[in-house]
């Protein structure tokens, strides 16, 4: 039987004359990429659970163009398809001697699939409104990004569609363990992903502009990693392991991989062991179930440089250290790896943090009063406290408060350019001690907010929190007055004092919100020219188009300051 295209074809990343291309297929075949003007690959596919995928690196690409591209599978051309109506695909290949090109990245996170969402009226997909904004001027460098960064819940593995839920209860019937509406193994997780990048805008859209992507707890479970004592609670379950195996080998597949450059991929070791398998269920299996983070470590966390941005996507999830009283976002040495990461010759430091590091202040006090309080000596105490933290989700930066300390530590030692601190430009326009800027991209909390850090006078890089969530979702009405005042100066200090009583030092610096609460679905927008920034959130009307909610302009020189014309939802 002839292969067909399954899913894809995903553009991954780009660097230099170099491009990797993701796909899922129907069949076992060879994949050739093609793109016009020179550059091209091939690969054959490998498979898992029945399931069929190939990673190509498309070589010798035209440095500083767009080049259409075509696949093939097994010399057949599939894509684009002969009845498309849509642009073509292009892989866009940045200038090779140009470092200081301005760098454009779009970011975002929680995107429910269409199918699931129409059944719940939710407001359009911000995603697929600025996929279908882009099909209408394809060739404007205005309006493509370098980059799209998804910050977590690509996928919801705990709340499911009518359809997947159909096709669950069937596979429960036949003997396969699990909850009825939450997916457990491979295959099942398959579902979920065709649903979500079939979709015919989004799947142009990861077609012509890379991406890369970091999980959330959903792609899991929701409050994944909460605590030792949801750890041992989940371990209970009879289908918990086949889900951590299942979830995590799946997320390597279709997520994971494509965040590795061609170099990486290379030296990734069980890359290498799944194409010389070719059938790598077994393998994916016993990794799933090995890097749990407790069992086993593997480093989700990740690096890249775009011209003169350094983004590094961080873990929140899956390699936390839950020990009460030495709880950590990251082990000890993922941190040290993202220390080093941090220094370097680059302009801008781009943290991808699928967690806010900077939430309203009333919710960061009440989680650090809460972490503190989890650590008494008093059982009781301590146990009530643990019951408050997985019933409220309390488990943001401020609920591993020494991670919290660390970050914040490490972005003033960087930003005041002294002593140890890295050199982030040298040559002929001059050698500068700190970074232009810092920016903090996370999602999760389901309302979108500009928040600037206040480290003291000494400090000239601005540190920005960019929090943008969700691509499609929404928060329950009821909750949207409850999350603006938890950013109220009332609310703060009040909070303030309970976690005072408990124990907890104020942080040594203070952040304010520069833009927002949003509360609609939303994508941003930052765009990185020399040593400024600037980013813009924008929203979904009825139509499914976007507008903007709020613009911030920022940079060494400048304070942050939102645009005219700011909108609340």
């Amino acid at each position: 039987m002839a292969a067909h295209l399954l899913i894809g074809p995903l553009l991954r990343r780009v660097v230099g004359d170099r491009a990797t291309i993701w796909v899922e297929t129907t069949e076992p075949t060879t994949v050739r990429v093609e793109a016009e003007g020179g550059g091209a690959g091939s690969a054959t596919t490998f498979a898992a659970y029945g399931h069929h995928y190939a990673l190509v690196v498309v070589s010798g690409l035209t440095p500083d163009a767009a080049s259409s591209y075509r696949v093939f599978l097994d010399d057949r051309p599939v894509w684009p398809s002969a009845d498309s109506t849509y642009p073509p695909s292009v892989i866009r290949t940045r200038p090779a001697e140009d470092a200081d090109a301005p760098v454009r990245l779009i970011f975002g996170s929680c995107r429910e699939a269409t199918p699931h969402s129409t059944a719940r009226h939710l407001p359009p997909d911000a995603l697929d409104a600025y996929s279908r904004r882009l099909m209408g001027d394809a060739q404007n460098p205005e309006l493509r990004p370098d980059l799209i960064v998804l910050l977590g819940d690509q996928v919801y593995a705990d709340n499911t569609s009518d359809k997947v839920k159909r096709f669950l209860r069937r596979r429960r019937a036949a003997g396969h363990q699990g909850p009825e509406d939450q997916v457990v193994t491979f295959d099942e997780y398959t579902k979920l992903y065709l649903e979500s990048w079939r979709d015919p805008e989004i799947r142009w859209l990861l077609s012509t502009v890379p991406s890369v992507m970091i999980f959330d707890d959903h792609e899991l479970i929701d409050d994944w990693n909460t605590s030792a004592s949801w750890r041992r609670d989940m371990a209970a379950q009879s289908w918990w392991i086949e889900r951590i195996a299942g979830g995590l080998a799946s997320y390597w597949v279709y997520q994971h991989l494509g965040n590795l450059s061609p170099d990486e991929l290379d030296a990734d070791p069980l890359f290498a062991k799944v194409t010389a398998a070719g059938e790598a269920t077994v393998l994916l299996h016993d990794f799933g179930r090995s890097v749990d983070g407790e069992s086993g470590h593997y480093q989700w966390s990740f690096a890249l440089d775009l011209g003169r941005t350094r983004l590094v996507m961080l873990d929140n999830r899956c390699n936390r250290v839950l020990t009460p009283g030495a709880r950590e976002m990251l082990p000890a040495r993922e941190w040290a790896w993202f220390v080093d990461q941090a220094h370097g010759n680059y302009d801008h430091l781009v943290v991808g943090s699928s967690l806010p590091w900077l939430m309203p202040p009333a919710i960061h006090h009440l989680e650090a009063w809460n972490e503190k309080t989890a650590d008494s000596s008093n059982e009781r105490v301590a146990a009530y406290a643990e019951k408050i933290r997985r019933a409220f989700d309390l488990e943001h930066w401020a609920a591993f408060g020494r991670s919290f300390a660390a970050l914040g530590e490490l972005f003033r030692r960087l930003g005041e350019g002294g002593d140890g601190a890295p050199t982030h430009r040298v040559g002929a326009g001059g050698a500068y001690a700190a970074p232009a800027t810092i920016s903090v991209l996370s999602g999760d909390v389901h309302h979108s907010y500009v928040a600037r850090a206040d480290f003291g006078e000494v400090m000239h890089t601005p540190v920005m929190q960019l929090t943008c969530s969700p691509v499609h979702n929404q928060v329950p009405a009821f909750m949207r007055p409850l999350m603006r005042f938890s950013w109220s100066r009332a609310a703060a200090k009040g909070v303030r004092g309970l976690a005072r009583s408990a124990g907890v030092r104020r942080p040594t610096w203070t952040w304010k919100r520069e833009a927002g609460p949003y509360f609609g679905n939303a994508v941003s927008s930052l765009r990185l020219t020399g040593r400024t920034a600037t980013v813009r959130v924008e929203g979904t009307e009825k139509g499914g188009t976007l507008f903007t909610v709020a613009e911030v302009d920022y940079g060494p020189e400048n304070r942050a300051a939102p645009a005219a014309g700011q909108r609340e939802r």
